[in-house]
């Protein structure tokens, strides 16, 4: 990969939540790796986000200067405050996260725009916002940002959102895709369970359906009684959740583990056999490459969109029509000795093809593209970038 250097310019990217928000998950990680991959390029680098508990207003991370304003709703209106009143000073291009809601910086800046989306939220706006709330929002995502940005250079985490950006109406020339990468953990002396194993990792909110990994599990426990669950993360629905396993009978096996350390979370990659992942929707999916790198493999569903790409189906795991599908995936996995041996491997190779390094390498070429006053619309602006191993 040939260098690029942004040094003198200031980026400031608009985000609704940092890492180290309790509400953080996947879209986070990327950001920030993304962040300091434009810092190491000699970028000063801003990120504005909501505040919360969990850290100060304003600190330096890594280099990466972050603003934390407003609550959880508030923040796209301080957000916008904020740009009007030159808080950031001279800054050179923004990146506007758009999590569902964009921050409608192109309002109030002359300067480019870069539209990071890591997916389309059709699908989650009646779940998680029933009613008028929810049709407001998808008006907003579906019909107002694609007007707004209509000039904007988009960037897409995989094939599956620039498919579905381009059901949008916006153009496919101004869409790039920039992958995530996987971040190879610390060496770990741990062992699968002997006893068979499922974790599930992931913020506790309904569009995860979680659920489904507890009722699959208590399917799968009519012929594996020694099966247990383990629930990693945390969020609004976790209450609910807690009284679902307690109803099926299944508050004795599945473990609700909470937001744990880094540490702690890989622990329990490497001990599980399997990972269930039931999500409505995934950009990419980053704990897929996670557990994958502890050699666990993941059931999913192939309707999430980014997983078809974070996982080759039947290499690296299994990709699922339907509920029924999902729980008969876990089934062989559990049960065939040689198939989890198979697909152990597969996740272990799958997820060291895709790097942070290429994802930010990535990244700055379309941030240098557009500061260019040109445009970036390749599936990968260093080049198709497949995943591994065959198709089976």
């Amino acid at each position: 990969m040939s260098p690029i250097s942004l040094h003198g310019r200031h980026i400031v990217f608009f985000s609704w939540r940092d890492t180290r928000n309790p509400e953080g998950g996947g879209a986070e990680v990327y950001l920030e790796q993304i962040a300091r991959g434009l810092g190491a390029r000699g970028a000063r680098v801003s990120i504005f986000c909501a505040e919360h508990g969990a850290a100060p207003r304003d600190e330096v991370v890594d280099g990466v200067r972050f603003h934390r304003r407003g609550s959880k709703m508030a923040v796209y209106a301080r957000g916008l405050l904020a740009l009007a009143t030159g808080r950031f000073g001279r800054h050179d291009l923004i990146v506007d996260v758009q999590n569902g809601m964009p921050f409608f910086t192109r309002l109030l800046s002359r300067k480019p725009v870069v539209v990071l989306v890591h997916h389309v939220h059709r699908e989650q706006w009646p779940v998680v916002y029933p009613g008028l709330t929810g049709r407001i929002g998808w008006w907003i995502e579906s019909r107002l940002a694609p007007r707004l940005y209509r000039g904007s250079q988009y960037v897409a985490v995989s094939r599956a959102t620039l498919e579905e950006l381009v059901g949008l109406g916006i153009d496919r020339s101004r869409i790039a895709v920039v992958h995530n990468g996987t971040e190879q953990p610390a060496a770990m002396d741990i062992d699968k369970s002997p006893e068979p194993s499922v974790c599930t990792v992931g913020r506790l909110v309904p569009h995860k359906q979680v659920e489904q990994a507890i009722d699959a599990c208590v399917r799968l426990r009519e012929e594996l009684p020694d099966l247990c669950l383990t629930v990693v993360g945390d969020g609004w629905w976790a209450e609910q959740l807690e009284a679902h396993a307690a109803s099926v009978g299944a508050a004795e096996w599945v473990r609700f583990l909470g937001h744990v350390d880094e540490e702690r979370k890989h622990q329990i990659y490497a001990e599980s056999w399997v990972m269930a992942l039931p999500s409505l929707k995934e950009g990419w999916g980053l704990v897929i490459g996670e557990a994958g790198m502890h050699r666990t493999p993941t059931v999913a569903y192939r309707s999430a969109g980014g997983t078809q790409e974070s996982i080759n189906d039947g290499f690296s795991g299994i990709l699922a029509e339907d509920f029924e599908g999902f729980v008969e995936g876990l089934r062989r996995i559990l049960n065939d000795e040689h198939l989890l041996k198979e697909l152990s491997s597969g996740a272990r190779s799958m997820s060291q093809h895709y790097t942070w390094e290429h994802a930010q390498h990535s990244f700055a070429l379309v941030v240098t593209t557009v500061l260019e006053g040109e445009r970036v619309h390749t599936s990968d602006p260093e080049g198709e970038n497949p995943p591994p191993g065959p198709m089976l």
